[in-house]
């Protein structure tokens, strides 16, 4: 019945099949007031394909370097920087392509650098026509979004810049990547009024002028170093930096502080060594080597989920994030910041200083009390030796005397 209603309706010439297909009715004007309805058949859809009603037809392929071999035709690869093996992929694609001069058509978002697709979109000689379209470029052409409110909704500038922006950020050189520092983030931690009365131990990176001078508070529990404070203050003289390393000193129970004496950092250290003790106080010179170290361990401790730190701080995410591992003419490896963040790194810096103050664990001074030999009046008898009477370092110590 449909078959001859659309042709008495002057449909174009299709097939009985073709009309008796599933689809649906569309009706068109072919002017001077008059119309004419066609019948347009649906596409068949299959687990892996969709062929059309005029015989073409798209055949979905697993993201594999062997899956596109043997096929011909023109070729999308969707979101390629995301593709593992994307160069084997390519080398498979481009065969297949190449045969009846079809085309490779390739959309994605970066994904860092050093991958084929970055290479595809930056290589000065490139034979593909190359077109971007960035969120500030999807707004010109109508598309109703407030950048900066979109900015703001996504929290994080290096996300903002590679997923809106389309920005190659070399996340491959990051010393600690996004992922991981935001599986480290705790909405608990960085709270000081969550302290359970623990152990503690302090990274403090000394500044300045103009960079940040910081202290990291982190208590260990249940064999989790979690944060219980950041402070960060900017040029602040260093009798003012004394006086929150006191505060935190009184307020928490520390078992080691890990202080930069790198240059303007031998006073500090010094001071801090006189007034806390040598034993619980210890300075670092940064340089190659040690700045590796550093860095090595609060590595692994995130890693393994050994650190918890503030969560949602976009600050703090650039500055853990900011260092960069480079590798110099020489072949040696270096960490670099890369000097987009609000400081030199310095949050990084104190949180891996304040990792490698846990790395020792406290021991306390064991010792049993014995008491001087005394007569039944309490005093000392003429035979006994007089032992000197000393206080010991460690928590909860109580007056005594060496055995």
């Amino acid at each position: 019945a449909a078959y001859k209603h659309l042709r008495n309706a002057g449909t174009p010439e299709l097939t009985e099949e073709e009309y008796t297909a599933p689809g649906y009715e569309r009706t068109r004007s072919t002017g001077e007031g008059k119309s004419v309805t066609d019948w347009i058949p649906e596409a068949k859809v299959k687990a892996r394909n969709v062929v059309f009603p005029g015989g073409s037809r798209v055949t979905a392929l697993s993201a594999s370097p062997g899956a596109a071999r043997g096929f011909g035709g023109n070729i999308l690869l969707d979101e390629f920087a995301f593709h593992q093996d994307q160069r084997l992929i390519w080398a498979a694609a481009i065969p297949v392509a190449a045969r009846g001069g079809h085309k490779v058509r390739v959309i994605s978002t970066p994904n860092g650098k050093g991958n084929k697709f970055h290479q595809i979109m930056t290589d000065a000689d490139s034979e593909f026509s190359r077109h971007i379209v960035d969120l500030p470029t999807a707004v010109a052409q109508g598309l109703d979004i407030d950048v900066e409110q979109m900015r703001r909704v996504v929290g994080d500038d290096e996300i903002f810049n590679q997923e809106f922006m389309l920005l190659f950020i070399e996340e491959g050189s990051a010393w600690l990547p996004f992922d991981l520092v935001v599986a480290c983030e705790d909405p608990k931690a960085g709270i000081p009024l969550r302290y359970s009365n623990g152990l503690t131990y302090v990274g403090v990176d000394i500044a300045t002028r103009n960079d940040l001078f910081v202290i990291w508070v982190m208590e260990l529990e249940d064999g989790r170093l979690i944060t219980r404070e950041v402070i960060a203050e900017r040029k602040l003289k260093f009798s003012e930096q004394d006086r929150l390393l006191d505060s935190v000193m009184t307020r928490y129970r520390v078992a080691r502080v890990v202080m930069d004496q790198t240059g303007m950092g031998e006073k500090p250290v010094e001071d801090a060594k006189r007034r806390y003790g040598e034993e619980r106080v210890q300075g670092i010179q940064f340089s190659v080597q040690s700045k590796l170290h550093l860095a090595t361990g609060l590595k692994d401790t995130m890693q393994r989920r050994g650190a918890l730190i503030p969560a949602n701080d976009r600050l703090l995410r650039a500055d853990l994030h900011a260092i960069k591992s480079v590798t110099g003419a020489t072949g040696i490896r270096r960490l670099v910041a890369n000097g987009e963040t609000d400081g030199h790194a310095d949050r990084f810096w104190a949180l891996a200083m304040a990792v490698e103050a846990a790395s020792v664990e406290y021991q306390p001074v064991l010792y049993i009390p014995v008491r001087p030999g005394l007569d039944q009046n309490g005093l000392i008898t003429s035979g006994a030796i007089a032992r000197p009477i000393k206080t010991t370092a460690g928590f909860g110590t109580k007056r005594g005397v060496w055995g």
